[in-house]
């Protein structure tokens, strides 16, 4: 018997039916931060919370929900670095020629596969999902390829294929094992000496989430007052620092919406506080915070100024963070004053203040924990960018503050080109002034080092890593 013609020899199966792409909104939220990110150079700090207040006022966005979201963006961007070497060995062209949206949703499953516990099925059918929803089928089955290829070794095996030996370039190989640009290796190595074990253990605390911490502002709050609060445990070093363990949320806390308290790191509360115990010859009664936005450091100096009947004037040179500051400060229990200002060019009488700090623009590399796409966006090249207002700031906070004050010059940076290149430079032009022992001042933080200046780091402090150098005024 004969086909019949135009049919198939084979039986024909019946076709299957359309599927419309499920939304994940969880990881439709990231792959948006993702984006705006890359798009608009934004920072998931600020980028993040409002899309999280928007998903739980439209859908039933729980707080699960939530850290899921949190982790798969801040972890994303944390470990950009190695998931790009491990995704560049799966496809079979340079990264550069994948679209930027792709990369995104390529990333987010790296991470799922290789950074948490989600199962692998789940995290690969997921993020493929999530790929029909925002980059359409055609994308989604190369997003499906890729990724199955990634699930197939863990983490630790992919980086022994994809990191050079560590014999061979000590910096390339921590560059991709801990997700960190070469030269970033090199120059935070370069800040805290010794050997392999010290820049591992910090390069992998800048991988770590960074815990939420509080200051109870003198004569406003009390650190027994946020103690009180579900998951508070007291801080480190600080006397005013309070911590909440993971999923602490500081806008639950009354202290803190009332501003009354603050979320302040605690090496930045600990800057405020030597700056506060360094001994003045004479008078005490005026404070300047050269600059001053947003208002974390202004608010705590006010506070401690308050206490001993002494006014801060807090000078901010951009208007908009000029506003943050008057919001940290207000309700302060003693006199204040915030203008706008170039620090650089101030609005104040030389030799006017007792004691002067300026926490001066940098690169942020101390602040990696928090802003984890910084690592990415930053270049060598912005450190000279930065020198110049760096230095005139430092020369105007020395000329502001009269003999037998003190000037504190802070930076969020462990950068030596940021911290102690340009103080000592600064210091060639001013002979009349000592370089004061920070390290006294804070008798209860250990492991300060040699001094006279001081040094924080996340993986000995737990703190971003800020630096201090305290200078009084002798002629």
């Amino acid at each position: 018997m004969s086909d019949t013609p135009g049919t198939s020899r084979r039986p024909r199966r019946p076709a299957k039916p359309y599927r419309r792409p499920q939304k994940d909104p969880v990881r439709i939220l990231a792959f948006e931060a993702l984006r705006a990110v890359d798009e608009r150079d934004a920072y998931a700090n600020l980028v993040l919370p409002p899309l999280l207040r928007k998903a739980r006022e439209k859908s039933d966005f729980d707080a699960r929900d939530a850290a899921l979201a949190t982790e798969l963006v801040y972890g994303t961007l944390r470990r950009q670095g190695t998931y790009d070497a491990v995704i560049a060995a799966c496809v079979d062209r340079p990264l550069r020629e994948v679209d930027p949206p792709v990369l995104d949703v390529l990333s987010l499953g790296a991470h799922q596969l290789l950074g948490t516990r989600i199962p692998t099925h789940a995290a690969v059918s997921a993020t493929v999902e999530l790929a029909r929803v925002v980059l359409g089928d055609g994308r989604a089955k190369f997003v499906n390829a890729v990724l199955r290829k990634v699930a197939q070794r863990d983490l630790d095996a992919w980086l022994a294929e994809v990191a050079p030996p560590y014999d061979d370039d000590p910096e390339d190989h921590l560059a991709v094992v801990h997700a960190h640009p070469r030269w970033v290796v090199s120059a935070l190595w370069d800040s805290l000496g010794g050997g392999r074990e010290g820049i591992e253990r910090l390069l992998a605390a800048d991988n770590e989430r960074p815990e939420v911490t509080l200051v109870a502002r003198p004569g406003r709050a009390t650190p027994e007052e946020l103690l009180g609060e579900e998951a508070a445990v007291p801080g480190r070093w600080s006397p005013y620092a309070v911590r909440l363990a993971e999923g602490g949320e500081p806008g639950a806390v009354e202290a803190v919406r009332e501003g009354r308290a603050g979320v302040q790191d605690e090496g930045s509360q600990l800057v405020a506080l030597a700056l506060a115990n360094a001994p003045v010859e004479g008078r005490d009664r005026l404070w300047l915070d050269g600059c001053a936005g947003p208002g974390g450091k202004a608010a705590l100096l006010g506070a401690l100024a308050a206490e001993r009947g002494a006014m801060l004037l807090a000078s901010e040179k951009q208007p908009h963070r000029a506003g943050l500051v008057a919001k940290a400060l207000a309700g302060n229990p003693g006199p204040y004053q915030v203008i706008t200002a170039d620090g650089t060019r101030p609005a104040w009488r030389p030799g006017s203040f007792d004691r002067v700090l300026v926490d001066v623009p940098c690169s942020g590399l101390g602040a990696l924990r928090r802003r984890p796409e910084a690592r990415w966006r930053r270049r060598p090249e912005d450190l000279d960018a930065f020198a110049p207002l760096q230095r005139g700031l430092l020369r105007t906070a020395l000329e502001s503050v009269r003999v037998g004050g003190v000037v504190g010059y802070a930076t969020c940076s462990p950068h030596l080109a940021e911290t102690r290149a340009v103080v000592a430079d600064v210091l060639k032009q001013f002979p009349d002034t000592d370089l004061l022992d920070a390290r006294p001042l804070l008798p209860d933080v250990t492991d300060l080092g040699d001094g006279p200046d001081i040094q924080l780091w996340p993986h000995i402090h737990g703190t971003d890593a800020m630096y201090l150098a305290l200078i009084r005024r002798t002629g």
